[in-house]
């Protein structure tokens, strides 16, 4: 997410801070290198103009010259205005009386039906009742899919493709007032462009169902067609917030920063990858950290509390305090590499981590990292629970009917005992030192 533009403004910025004093001209020569970063990432032009000339106004003023490191106050004036073109953060309508109705919208394509399934989780994992609607009938395809997530998450589907999807959705909610459902979610159909039957049956829908929230989901992919595709569908009809999917896969970002400028919709959520915990609440300051290459502690906590949900929190604490002593063994490390995988794809959480030692990590290739994760979890597979627990029994003859178990060589065995030497150094470096010299250990 955002690798493109994150690689060119973290070049632009190490200039700056390498500058004991700023210059006018070197403020115009680095706003000349961020405006071309953005326009790259296919951000709206208008919405880059705006953004240099609030940035360029505020970093030529007395805020940046009497300030002690100039190039780290730029960073900073850059950081608030980029929250402030993503907006502010708005959350679901939750008001009023239960049944609350969602209605999805959007062209085929998008990931409006993924969508529907991973808010339906987020909002059963917040207490909710959910009813999950098929209201796309002209894609049994997709009925299907929801159908298969609503078993996956053990969430009722509602479906009947002799009825409207405009029917269908008042049955639907009238089942949800008998039946204690706390929200409806409808998926409702597609086109694959925008056209006046899609936004007539749209309108019916909204009139038979009266939804709190009517939410647009736009594949971030696609760049500035984003954008007239969510003034299209605001024009026809109200859109009160943005799902903005495969966020992932968008290595610009300039959907993301443009869209709430120009159409004046909110995001409210974006998609960050297939699995259906890949949801995220749109949280502007958070997103611009992402995207200047600042890390996001808080995603990466809470990714780290979903993945150690149910587990004992004294234990928890526990095992945290032997790995931060580096008084791990090989069976608490492989528990560790278990939990992290948990936590979701490896290039997600190492574009988390902040400052320096985020930066080292991205030059990890997160695919060779994943490989020897799965090798290293056969090895230790195929130890006894006693040469897991004292890795100093681990003499030549072990190691050789270690690698015949896991179908690997004795360097295999031999590179994963000195890795797990030098994490248990790392850590007892971490505590000593308070994290310094990290990068350079990562390197």
């Amino acid at each position: 997410m955002f690798e493109t533009l994150t690689g060119r403004l973290n070049q632009i910025f190490d200039q700056l801070r390498r500058r004991g004093k700023l210059s006018e001209a070197d403020v115009d020569a680095a706003m000349r290198e961020v405006r071309l970063a953005l326009l790259e990432a296919d951000v709206h032009f208008s919405v880059v103009k705006t953004f240099i000339a609030k940035v360029r106004e505020r970093a030529v003023g007395a805020e940046v010259s009497k300030a002690l490191n100039p190039g780290q106050q730029v960073i900073k004036i850059v950081n608030e205005e980029l929250i402030a073109s993503l907006g502010e953060p708005v959350g679901l309508n939750l008001t009023g009386p239960k049944p609350r109705v969602i209605m999805m919208v959007g062209l085929q394509g998008a990931g409006k039906t993924t969508a529907s399934g991973k808010l339906a989780r987020l909002m059963k994992a917040k207490g909710e009742r959910v009813l999950l609607v098929a209201g796309d009938p002209y894609r049994p395809a997709a009925v299907k899919q929801l159908q298969q997530l609503g078993e996956r998450l053990d969430v009722e589907v509602e479906t009947d493709l002799s009825l409207t999807p405009p029917q269908l959705a008042k049955r639907a909610v009238d089942k949800a007032e008998k039946g204690g459902f706390g929200l409806v979610i409808i998926d409702t159909a597609g086109r694959s462009q925008l056209d006046a039957d899609l936004m007539n049956e749209l309108k019916s829908i909204s009139a038979n169902v009266n939804p709190v929230d009517i939410l647009l989901v736009v594949d971030s992919m696609i760049g500035q067609e984003a954008l007239n595709i969510a003034q299209g569908f605001r024009d026809a009809i109200q859109i009160t917030g943005l799902i903005l999917t495969k966020m992932d896969g968008d290595s610009r970002g300039g959907a993301a920063i443009s869209i709430r400028s120009v159409t004046g919709i909110p995001i409210k959520f974006i998609g960050t990858g297939e699995k259906l915990d890949a949801l995220e609440t749109y949280d502007p300051s958070r997103l611009s950290s992402r995207i200047l290459g600042m890390g996001d502690l808080i995603g990466l906590i809470e990714k780290a509390e979903a993945a150690y949900d149910g587990q004992n929190m004294e234990d928890q604490a526990k095992q945290a305090q032997k790995m931060m002593k580096g008084q791990f063994s090989l069976e608490d490390w492989l528990d560790q590499m278990k939990q992290m995988k948990k936590m979701g794809p490896l290039a997600q959480i190492m574009e988390m981590l902040p400052g320096q030692m985020g930066q080292a990590a991205r030059g990890i290739d997160p695919t060779v990292v994943e490989k020897s994760f799965k090798q290293s979890e056969a090895i230790i597979n195929s130890m006894t629970l006693k040469e897991r627990r004292d890795p100093d029994l681990l003499n030549a003859s072990r190691r050789r009917r270690i690698a015949a178990g896991c179908g690997m060589e004795v360097q295999d065995v031999n590179r994963l005992i000195k890795q797990f030497r030098e994490a248990q150094k790392m850590m007892k470096m971490f505590q000593k030192t308070g994290g310094r010299g990290m990068p350079k250990m990562f390197g």
